[in-house]
Parts: structure tokens; sequence; C-alpha cells
């Protein structure tokens, strides 16, 4: 798994005064076969490698202890289901040839008698930094954590090297009587960025594992540079990840404001016919906002578009085609600024909105899709029915989309392909009132 619970390798001036600092730690961290009392594993000791395998091994607990990895692996997945994009949990059970080597290691240090609690090992990698912390809080809200160390979190603004996040928790009673004894009670968990991963796995190879370690100042400079610049990257990757959400939120949003006039503009015969009861719940200036990057006039146009400052949206949708940007961000704005001129109620703007999107992705269904909602709109049916056609032949699942298109037939008198759409639109979507109610209407015009 790497790097065991005792060691801290960071970037100091002075490297060897680091590693004493560490030994703190690992008192608390290392628990012998027993953990209730120390081992004796004197050089005399040692020296029975076979017996004390014969005891590493003994009633077939390092079988138990992959399976109780793997059952926290099991249960620490369904825990962070609800992250996006979900970490990655890895688990490593120690082999005895580690063991014995650090057994060996720790008496050459005069600490032989200190226990090892990192039989079992789990890490979990993480996109972005803001995801550890929502990890450990989970872990720490479903599994009791004795001990708790943040690697690399006394370094000072000058000092960089490696970051982890250690938990030592109790494997849960519930495993424990399944899985009976292991000859240690406790789990230890790394949680880290991936970027972090990455170069504690380097850094583990060269300084740890190695025989030979690297002397010069230079070279390990030159590995520390690294930390330095994945760190950056890390809280770069961060930023971006926040203003995707911000846009994600606006994006939205806007939608849903877009979608609310459409119900609005195409539903309003049919929710005449309907109670109150049945009908389903709904609920500026660009000055200042003109200059900036692209995204920056993205957030700025979409921000005022929620707004309802939809003349100041409009304008800075403009400002980003007077860019020129690439073919496909310039569908995208064309397709927004033509949400914008809808809620507006300016249609035949809309309208070329949505086809000069169309003509730059011909496969952007929901633009063919806005453009005939707003020809229905216009009482264009006959041109919103091909509008709709074109939008499923890209797409077949838009339940919207057939009952756009069910309400087109209707309001032109083709009552049974009306009929034939409205209940494909239920079959995809069977929980939409203003469809049920629909279909009614639809039945009673074809018994006259």
């Amino acid at each position: 798994m790497g790097r065991p619970a005792c060691r801290d390798s960071r970037a100091r001036k002075n490297d060897s005064d680091d590693r004493p600092k560490a030994k703190v730690f690992g008192r608390l961290f290392f628990g012998g076969m027993d953990n209730s009392k120390p081992t004796d594993l004197s050089w005399e000791a040692l020296q029975d490698r076979e017996r004390m395998r014969a005891d590493f091994e003994s009633g077939g607990k390092q079988e138990a202890r992959r399976l109780i990895v793997e059952d926290l692996q099991k249960e620490l997945g369904a825990i962070f289901s609800n992250i996006v994009p979900s970490p990655t949990i890895k688990t490593r059970v120690k082999e005895f040839s580690s063991y014995y080597n650090k057994r060996v290691k720790l008496a050459r240090e005069g600490m032989e008698t200190l226990p090892i609690t990192d039989f079992m090992g789990i890490r979990i990698v993480c996109p972005f930094i803001d995801d550890t912390a929502l990890v450990e809080k989970l872990i720490g809200e479903n599994f009791n954590v004795v001990e708790t160390e943040r690697k690399g979190g006394s370094y000072s603004v000058k000092e960089f090297g490696y970051e982890s996040i250690h938990l030592l928790i109790e494997i849960p009673e519930r495993i424990s009587r399944e899985r009976g004894d292991v000859g240690c009670d406790k789990v230890e968990i790394q949680i880290r960025t991936t970027l972090q991963d990455a170069w504690a796995e380097v850094e583990h190879e060269i300084f740890y594992k190695a025989e030979f370690k690297p002397l010069d100042t230079p070279m390990k400079r030159k590995l520390f540079a690294v930390n330095a610049n994945l760190y950056i990257a890390d809280m770069i990757f961060q930023e971006i990840r926040l203003h995707h959400d911000i846009l994600n939120i606006q994006w939205n949003k806007r939608r849903g404001i877009f979608h609310q006039k459409v119900e609005e503009s195409s539903d309003a015969f049919i929710l005449s016919r309907m109670s109150k009861d049945e009908r389903p719940d709904s609920r500026s200036q660009a000055s200042g906002l003109m200059d900036g990057s692209i995204d920056d006039l993205l957030l700025n146009a979409l921000t005022t578009h929620n707004n309802n400052q939809f003349d100041a949206a409009i304008a800075i949708y403009s400002r980003i085609l007077e860019k020129n940007p690439d073919k496909i961000i310039r569908a995208l704005i064309y397709k927004h600024r033509g949400m914008a001129n809808f809620t507006q109620a300016k249609y035949e703007e809309a309208i070329s909105d949505f086809t000069s999107a169309f003509d730059l992705d011909e496969k952007a269904h929901l633009c063919a899709y806005y453009r005939g909602v707003a020809r229905s709109v216009l009482q264009k049916y006959s041109e919103a029915i091909g509008d709709y056609d074109l939008s499923l032949k890209i797409n077949p699942f838009q339940h919207y989309c057939f009952f756009r298109r069910a309400q087109a037939y209707y309001h032109v008198g083709d009552y049974p392909q009306a009929l034939a759409d409205c209940n494909s639109s239920l079959a995809l979507n069977p929980d939409n009132a203003v469809a049920r109610k629909f279909l009614d209407l639809i039945r009673d015009k074809l018994e006259d």
C-alpha cells in the first residue's frame, strides 16, 4: 500500500530533523500481533523467521484480513456513492515479508517493541482537494476513528512534501465477529488527491523502499519542486471545478426559466381545462459585464439571464459571438441567446438563433426542438412538426418532444397522430399530468 503510518517524509531544510517527529505518531500507530501488550522481538526472536511466519499466518489470519478490507471497501463505496466523480478505493494486506522487514528495521532503530497496526490498509484517492475533506467527514460519521494525522499539515508556506490524511479506524464489530481474530483490531486509511497519490508513490520508491537514496541536495530539490507544481495543479483543478459548478447552477436555473416560458406559451389551452388541484406545481443592465474572457462573459450572461435581465443577457451573448469563438461554442451561445429571445416573446429572433445554432451543430437536437416550440407559439404548426421530426430523428427518447408534436398535430386536426405521439410521450414519462389530460382531450375529439 505504500507508506507505513509511522513515516512522515517532508521537504525541510534538514531532512534528518524530520524523522524523530515521525516516530512520535508511530508509537500510536504500531501494534503487534496482540495489541494488548508489546511483543518480544529481540534480534534472537527475529532470527526465528519461520516461527514468526507461522504466528503471522496462523488460523487463516491472512485470508481473513483480505476479507475484512474487501468488506470495508464495499461499505465505503456505498458511503461515497453520492460523490461525483467517485473516489478510487484501493486496498492492501501486508505480506509476511514486508512485515518481517519492518520488524528488522524497527529492531535496528531500537523500537522492536512497537506494535504494528498497518496489517490492513485502505487508500482513498480523490480527484479534487475538497473531496478529501468530505471523505474524511463521511468516514468519521460511519466508523470509530481512533487516530488522525494530517501529513504535511505543519508545513510552512515555503515547504512542500508528502501530504495525506491518515486515519486509524476500529474494525466494526459486525465485521470482526464474521471474520474472526486477525491479530489486529484496526485498519489504516489514507486519503489523498490523485496528484498527491502519484507523487507519494514515486517518493516512496525513491526514499523509503530503495536501499540507495539520493544524497545530493539538487536531486532532492528537484523531487520536491515536482511536488510544489503538483500542489499548484491541485489548487487550479479545484478552482476550475468551482467555476464549473457555478456555471452548472446558473445553467440549470436558466433552463428552468426557459421551460417555464415554454409551458406558459404552449400548454395554456390544456391547463385551462384542468382544475387548480390537477395542475402541476411551477416554482439589468450589461454595463460592466461586457469585458473579460469568454468564460467570464458566459458566466455574466447566464447570471443576468437568470435574473430576468434578458436585454443585458442578449447583449453579452452577442459580445461573445463578436469574439468569434470556435464552432461548438458559437452554437451554444446562439442557442442560449435564442432562449433569452424566446423568453422575451421575440419569437422570430429566437427562431433565427436556433437555426444558426443547428447549422453549426447538426447533432444539437434541442435546437431543432426549441425552434419547433417557437414556431408552434407563432401557430406555424406544419413547420413546427418538421422541427420536431428532425429533433426526434437525432434523439428518439424525448418525451417532451413527442408531447409538443402531439399538440402541433392536434392543432392541424390530425388527431390520430396526436394520439400516437401523446401515448409515446406518456410511455417515456407516465407522470406527466398535463399529457394525461391532453390525452383525454384528443380522445374526445376522436369520439366527436
